[in-house]
Order: structure tokens, then sequence, then C-alpha cells
């Protein structure tokens, strides 16, 4: 066990135990941290962890208290949670402590730049690592093309915003998506236009039309590991919505946001085809390296840059130059390419375990939708079986947290009979103990509809 995880069970085995009281001041960071005989920067991420879970407050020049007793303080105690609803990265192999020394070595290098604003493009520096870097990716371009945003929501900001060459007004999306790009777009009132995007891809005769007809300016799509959905198109599926997106006049926004997961070494972006400059690639660091971070990098076709530097200036003048600074170290020296490594087997493993955990029981009215790898899959409920029925009952009645997807629908395309599941903070234990409670649950749920059927002659 970490030294993270230890002093977070420290903690809540004291609060159990009753040897830490309500309002109390707890340990100091300095006392733990001579304690499990590890650094300062391990026992801060401790307690903020403790934070979020709303199990201790802290003071600022004072120290940490715990919180006054309450519901949702008795839930976090068990420390047995099972979160199959966050999209957010594993804290637990997330390079803190790798990533900090970076920093301290970014403020030796950039210090006489850090409190002035730098170029709204992006670190020189950072723009040349990752075209090297990108090529990993198969994503080739000049330095030109390439700019540097406070993470990709940023990036969609903008895009949603901002003009395009083809005078067209309103943003494609498939349905359902990203809910970060619905928001974007709602609050900066742009016409969006949804299509339907199911398990089994994308209707191309409906793309088509939607196309030529819709006056679409860009189409946001994530080809690979969908979210929600977990799915990804097919390289023929790639290549034909290319064809269409040149055939008439659109630009395609391809977020790539887990393209550092993908083991199959045949699979590229849709970047990778495109022949006539209708593809913008964007590539978080979010999800795989520190959420915290904010660093996207932004790969646009050469009629765009200069709209897109202006808006980019006007949004924030310009992305920290410590957080770039720290990245452009961190790709250097290796560390990266070896983290990339290990989260790939994470998740592949994790996502490999959820699909046997699935196949264990046969459920006719179920169809599950598990890739090789990413964060999502998907149960598609059949019979009329309500997702958010089966949601609230997992949620309240069991240590088991699933998120509905409504949010990542347009009011008009809702579909209730798909359950998300983020193995994102799940892990190996967390899959084998809480999948057989959902597919138990779900059972329930069917026995109770047929009886209540049966009962009423419905």
């Amino acid at each position: 066990m970490s030294k993270y995880n230890e002093i977070v069970n420290y903690i809540i085995s004291e609060v159990e135990n009753k040897n830490l009281k309500y309002k109390q001041k707890l340990p100091t960071v300095r006392m733990l941290s001579e304690k499990f005989n590890c650094s300062k920067t391990t026992v801060v991420r401790a307690y903020d962890e403790l934070e979020r879970e709303h199990i201790v407050y802290s003071i600022p020049q004072s120290g940490y208290y715990l919180v006054e007793n309450n519901n949702e303080l008795n839930k976090n105690l068990h420390n047995d949670i099972i979160n199959f609803s966050s999209a957010a990265p594993d804290e637990g192999i997330l390079p803190y402590e790798q990533f900090q020394h970076c920093l301290n070595r970014a403020i030796d290098m950039y210090k006489q730049t850090l409190f002035n604003y730098s170029d709204a493009k992006g670190l020189p520096d950072l723009i040349s690592v990752l075209k090297n870097e990108l090529q990993e990716y198969q994503i080739f371009c000049s330095e030109d093309n390439i700019f540097i945003t406070s993470g990709s929501q940023q990036a969609i900001n903008i895009l949603c915003n901002m003009a395009f060459p083809n005078g067209k007004s309103n943003v494609l999306v498939e349905q359902p998506t990203y809910n970060g790009t619905l928001k974007s777009l709602e609050f900066s009132n742009t016409c969006v236009i949804g299509i339907e995007r199911s398990f089994k891809g994308i209707n191309l005769d409906e793309l088509e039309r939607k196309f030529a007809n819709c006056n679409i300016k860009c189409f946001y799509t994530i080809p690979r590991f969908h979210n929600p959905l977990g799915t990804s198109y097919s390289s023929e599926e790639k290549k034909q919505i290319l064809n269409l997106a040149e055939k008439y006049d659109v630009y395609i926004i391809e977020d790539d946001y887990l393209a550092d997961l993908e083991i199959k070494s045949n699979s590229y972006p849709m970047y990778y085809d495109d022949v006539s400059s209708r593809v913008i690639y964007l590539k978080s660091f979010s999800k795989i390296l520190l959420p915290g971070l904010r660093i996207a990098a932004v790969v646009l076709p050469k009629i765009l840059t200069n709209v897109f530097r202006e808006y980019k200036k006007w949004s924030d003048l310009s992305t920290s130059v410590l957080s770039q600074g720290a990245l452009e170290i961190y790709i250097k020296s290796g560390m990266f390419k070896a983290h990339v490594k290990k989260i790939k087997k994470t998740y592949s493993e994790r996502m490999g375990l959820l699909k046997k955990e699935l196949s264990r029981i046969y459920i006719p009215y179920l169809k599950c939708h598990v890739s090789d790898t990413g964060f999502f899959a998907c149960i598609e409920l059949m019979e009329n079986i309500n997702a958010s029925s089966i949601i609230k009952k997992l949620n309240y009645s069991s240590n088991i947290y699933l998120e509905d997807i409504e949010k990542n629908y347009l009011k008009d395309y809702f579909n209730n009979n798909v359950l998300k599941i983020s193995i994102a903070r799940a892990n190996l234990e967390n899959i084998k103990d809480g999948i057989p409670v959902i597919l138990h649950e779900i059972s329930k749920i069917k026995e109770e509809k047929s009886f209540y059927n049966d009962v009423f002659n419905i």
C-alpha cells in the first residue's frame, strides 16, 4: 500500500476508533510526515482526498479538522465505496511526486518568465517537444499548427465561439457526447444540432443530410473510447466521415482525450487520414496525467491559426508557463512514456476484468458493450427497464455509485435504457465486487416489473 493510502486509512481508522473527535484539530502535516516517513506533499495529498470526501476540512494557517457527524461522513468512513460514476483518473496511479520534481525544475528554468505574459500560442520549448511526441500518435504537423490551451475545455470553448472560413454557424454533436461540450455550446448561445451515435456507430446517410442541409460549421466527435458510450469508430467509418466533411465544407473537431490508452497498433486518429485540412485535433493531458495541470495541445489547419490565436490571447492571455515548463521536462525526461505504459496496462486489465465479470451471468434482456480498454463501458437495458431507477436503488441501498447519462444528451435525445460503467476510479477488486451487485439489482427490478405486470394484467 502506498504512503498516501496508508495516511488516508490511518485517519479514517482513528475516527472509527473514536481517537479523533469532531471539530478536533487533526495531526499536523509535519507530524504525519515524520510518522509515515514520507514527504509533506504526500500528507497534503492525503488530506486533500479526505477533504474531497467531506471527512475533514481545512482552516488556512490553522490546520485540518474533522467534519461534524453526518450521513455523508458515515458513508465515507466505511472506505468501501465503489465508484463507477467518476470520469476523473484514479489518484492512486497519478505521478504526483515525479511531477513535483518537474515543477521545481521548471521554476528554476523559467523563473525569468513566470511573472510575465508569454506567447498566447504556447511555450516554444513545449511546442517543439510536442511536435515530436505527437508523432507517436500518428500526428504529423508543423510547430506552426500546434497551440497550447488551458485544458481541452478552453479549446472547445474557443472553437465553439470563433468564426470558421466556411461562413457557417451551427455545430453538430454526437448524441450522446461529452457534457462539457454541451455546456460550452449552451453558454455561448451557439445553435447546436444532434445526430445519434449508437453502439453500432453513426448513420452516415443521416450525417450526410445534416452536413448538406443544416449549415454545419464543424462536427465535434470523439472517435475512440467515446464519452460516455466507450465505443470507437472503425477505420472505414472515420474515412467516410472525412469524405463527407470535404464534400460539404465542414470542419471536424476530433477529441482524442484517451489516445494514450490505445493498445491496437493499427488504430490511428482521424487526423491521420485527413488530406484536405478539415480536422482540428485535441490532445488532453488531464485524463492520464494530472487533471489540475490544465494543459492540452490543439493541432489546427493553417487557415484557422490566426483566428484561433486571437481568441486564445483574449481568453486568458496565456496558459501557465509553470505548467507548460513542467510538462516539457516530464516528457523529455522519459517519465511520461513510462507513465503511459503503466496506465495503459492498468486500464486494459480493468476493462478485461469488467468484460469477464459481465459475461459470468447470462441475462437475456441485457446487452453489454465493453471495449478492450478506455474508461467507459455500457449496459444496454431491454424490455423497458429504466436505468435511472436502478441507479437510484444502488446509490441509496449499497456502496455502489453510478451516474445516469442524461447530462450527455440534448433535451430531445435522452435515452434512459443505458447504464454507464466508468472504471476510471474502480480498481480490480471494486470491479469484481461491484458488478455482481449491479447485475443482481437489474434482475431484481426485472422480477418486480414482471410480477407487477402479471398481477395487474399489464
